[in-house]
């Protein structure tokens, strides 16, 4: 042997932008070209990265396999080191060119550790020895595999397991993941809208603070909310008659009544009146007057969900509801997206009006910076803290036995750190 290590530059072209953006087929393929090239495992952590991109490691018993690739371009940059002869990195190199669907390939490959130039050194093996090994002395095998939602400032990691669901709608990227923390998690084109350990926060807050605040909903209607966690907490309430759903992406509701059955668990309701279409074309064809409570559930102003945030999209919900009625959106984070959070408070009050629109908090760990925010506008004089009834808000919560939402929680949201009361003010 001439030298300790056999180093292989690769460089990948023309490959399926589809694969290589996916981080679970993306570690499949890096281990098995490692266990066909003669390789022992000893570790893998890859990450994916919104909206693309995978890097990742298989740290092997001779040394690693290394990746990052861009999908983009449908371009791959792998790393292939390896020591001793007991591995054929070459095996390894033609593996992935096919499974990557490349159109070529190119590597060069390097001698590391001449050992021409090296002599062999007196120590004590057992005082070197790692104690994390298996019983007889071979080092165990550890996974970590990471969704990554990042962009230029700031990222969110979560491990998982599985990717359980990826479809490509006629909208946008519909995703679950079976993370470690949080379990079964859903995004759309890679950012996180909901998880089963912490989706709680989310659909209790931008429903009954509405629904107990109102004096008597009867009829309710939700833009978006695919995944039927806010119609879940609203049919919590026995004063709706109807509750209307909109969602545009049939997709998304497909996927949350296969792996997000617990916050699904509403969809098939018998107050529910669910439709798969526009939710701006629904609200425009709308009766005057026709609901009590709006709830837009809708994702960040991108794709989809563009047109749920201007002004002709509010002025139109502003139509719809009865004299008293009152809406509530989903309004950003106030420190993560302060342009977009600010504009849309300017817009709110434009139309409902300078003192009947209201900003409230919450804190929902898988959401940018944790911190978010939910606007309540309303077109009569339902106060969101004025016309609250706290011995009734305790009933409900203890009886619907709800996790996030208590009477205290509808007092204390809307009490505004000075940053975000000056960004609206």
């Amino acid at each position: 042997m001439a030298a300790l290590g056999r180093h292989i530059i690769v460089e990948y072209y023309d490959c399926s932008p589809d694969l290589l953006n996916d981080v679970t087929f993306i570690e499949s393929c890096m281990e098995s070209a490692a266990e066909d090239a003669g390789a022992t495992i000893i570790n893998s952590t890859f990450h994916h990265f919104s909206p693309y991109g995978v890097s990742g490691v298989v740290v092997i018993q001779e040394s690693h396999l290394a990746i990052h690739t861009w999908p983009e371009y449908g371009f791959a940059s792998v790393d292939l080191f390896t020591c001793g002869g007991s591995v054929d990195p070459w095996v390894a190199y033609k593996i992935l060119k096919e499974k990557f669907e490349a159109g070529h390939g190119s590597a060069m490959e390097l001698s590391r550790g001449e050992m021409a130039l090296l002599s062999q050194k007196e120590f004590d093996v057992k005082s070197l020895r790692d104690e994390k090994s298996a019983e007889d002395g071979t080092p165990l095998k550890t996974r970590d595999v990471w969704f990554t939602e990042r962009d230029d400032q700031i990222a969110l990691s979560l491990k998982h397991d599985a990717k359980l669901y990826d479809q490509q709608s006629d909208f946008q990227k519909v995703e679950i993941y079976q993370t470690q923390a949080y379990g079964n998690m859903l995004t759309l084109d890679g950012m996180v809208m909901t998880s089963e350990k912490d989706e709680y926060v989310y659909h209790e807050m931008i429903t009954h603070i509405p629904t107990l605040t109102h004096a008597n909903p009867k009829r309710a209607l939700v833009i978006g909310g695919g995944d039927g966690g806010t119609v879940r907490e609203l049919l919590k309430h026995d004063t709706y008659d109807e509750v209307v759903m909109v969602e545009i992406d049939e997709k998304v509701i497909e996927a949350s009544r296969e792996f997000l059955p617990s916050i699904a668990s509403a969809l098939d309701h018998p107050k529910l009146n669910l439709i798969v279409d526009d939710g701006i074309k629904y609200v425009n064809a709308a009766e005057e007057g026709s609901f009590d409570i709006v709830i837009v559930d809708s994702t960040d102003p991108i794709g989809p969900a563009e047109g749920l945030f201007t002004s002709e999209f509010y002025k139109e919900v502003h139509r719809i509801l009865t004299a008293d009625g009152i809406m509530v959106t989903q309004s950003e984070s106030p420190r993560f997206n302060q342009k977009v959070f600010k504009e849309i408070y300017g817009v709110y009050r434009s139309i409902f009006g300078e003192n009947q629109v209201y900003c409230y908090l919450a804190y929902i760990p898988t959401y940018p910076t944790g911190m978010w925010s939910f606007s309540y506008s309303s077109k009569g004089q339902s106060h969101p803290l004025v016309n609250i009834d706290k011995e009734r808000v305790a009933a409900f919560t203890k009886t619907n036995k709800l996790q996030y939402y208590n009477e205290a929680i509808h007092q204390s949201a809307f009490a505004l750190p000075n940053f975000v009361a000056e960004m609206i003010s």
